[in-house]
């Protein structure tokens, strides 16, 4: 490897904190360990060395958290170790503003806001707003954990609207030597197994899932996989929306995979609720400059185009584990990477169980009927527009600006 090469690949690794390398050097040391552990038992009379009936095939059906593999990393755990909050937060104001020429006709404007229950890695602190609103209020729905902000102006109305949201965010580390206390609801698991609108979980989904993992057993290592495969068979499109269509059934009909955040992270999702495994899609936005890459962050406070879809997959006992095959494809595109740069094979590293938190999380709700509103969506990333009382839909003239602050 060239000097310079090595230069950026270790300043890209430097990312990661000395918890997580030093987790990573205790991982391989237990994996030496079991193997040397399993050579041993073969030759006992424990009867351990007997051959196994095969690997568990787990579909959405029979899903990986009712059954997990002998001997892997969903029943071989470490001890419990309490959650422990970051130590280091920072804190940003995200600044919406809207206005709209006087209407003959009803408006009614939605609004996504970050995630109402405080995380590891987010906690959001409070709302203002400011609007000529005939109606405003704040609406939940318990699927995705989803807020909006909702406003409506009767008709002659010129519709005004200035929402601020101050949020804390810590960047997120998947550690593979702790595992959690609590496990996540049984529904809630059901819930991401199942297919939506736009993600399979049979078929197609469930038949390319089971190619790319083989004989592999361990839940981790088949999202592993199945992340690896995403980011070498797919290509970022950044003329696409924000987001893109975020239709993977068209991808797994055409057999042409990519798009953008929503298109890409999706196909993860989809192929890992085909094998089993628990995984939904993250929607948010992107709030800050990136210390991986400049195309992974925003250039300066504006961030009205800078919405972003992430992934995550759930293995029992470590609970979510945070991925993102996108933005790997996408420091492809807009770096000029070659698929056997340093950089990216550090990047792609890094992608797979972190989150720069230069991001703020809104909601993992799909197949969403917004309160008051007369159209279904296949999910809620950009604010939403609807004039008269037929729901006809336009496009939203918004613009979002994203600052540091110190609270």
């Amino acid at each position: 490897m060239k000097r310079r090469d090595f230069i950026a690949s270790a300043a890209i690794l430097s990312f990661l904190t000395p918890e997580a390398w030093a987790a990573k050097k205790k991982s391989s040391a237990q994996k030496a360990s079991h193997k040397a552990t399993g050579k041993s038992s073969k030759k006992g009379k424990s009867g351990k060395g007997k051959k196994s009936s095969g690997p568990v095939a787990h579909t959405a059906e029979s899903p990986v958290t009712d059954r997990p593999p002998v001997g892997t990393s969903a029943s071989r755990l470490p001890p419990v170790k309490a959650a422990e909050p970051p130590a280091e937060w920072t804190s940003y104001e995200i600044t919406t503003t809207l206005e709209l020429p006087r209407s003959e006709q009803r408006t009614r404007v939605w609004l996504p806001l970050p995630l109402n229950q405080d995380t590891l890695y987010q906690r959001t602190i409070g709302h203002q707003w400011q609007d000529n609103a005939d109606s405003a209020n704040l609406r939940r729905l318990p699927d995705g954990d989803l807020e909006s902000y909702y406003c409506e102006w009767n008709a002659g109305t010129a519709p005004r609207l200035t929402l601020t949201t101050l949020v804390t965010t810590a960047d997120r580390h998947f550690d593979i030597t702790r595992r959690t206390v609590a496990p996540e609801r049984e529904d809630i698991l059901r819930r991401n197994l199942q297919a939506s609108t736009q993600i399979p979980n049979d078929g197609l989904a469930h038949t390319l899932g089971e190619r790319i993992v083989g004989r592999i057993k361990d839940p981790v290592a088949q999202a592993k996989s199945i992340y690896d495969w995403v980011v070498d068979n797919t290509v970022y499109n950044p003329d696409l929306p924000a987001g893109g269509s975020g239709d993977v059934r068209k991808q797994l009909e055409s057999g042409q995979y990519g798009g953008r955040s929503a298109d890409i992270n999706g196909l993860f999702v989809a192929l890992c609720r085909g094998i089993g495994i628990p995984a939904r899609r993250v929607y948010g936005l992107r709030v800050a400059p990136s210390r991986l890459f400049r195309s992974l962050g925003v250039a300066n406070e504006s961030a009205s185009r800078d919405q972003h879809c992430r992934a995550e997959f759930y293995i029992p006992g470590y609970g979510w584990i945070p991925v993102d095959p996108s933005d790997a494809r996408r420091a492809i595109a807009l770096e000029g990477l070659s698929d056997r740069d340093s950089k990216l094979t550090a990047l792609k590293k890094i992608l797979f169980g972190v989150w720069e938190m230069n991001w703020v999380a809104f909601n993992v709700g799909n197949d969403l009927t917004l309160p008051q509103a007369s159209t279904r969506l296949p999910f809620f990333l950009l604010p939403r527009l609807e004039t008269g009382d037929n729901g006809d839909t336009a496009t939203l003239p918004f613009k979002i600006r994203a600052r540091r602050v110190e609270i």
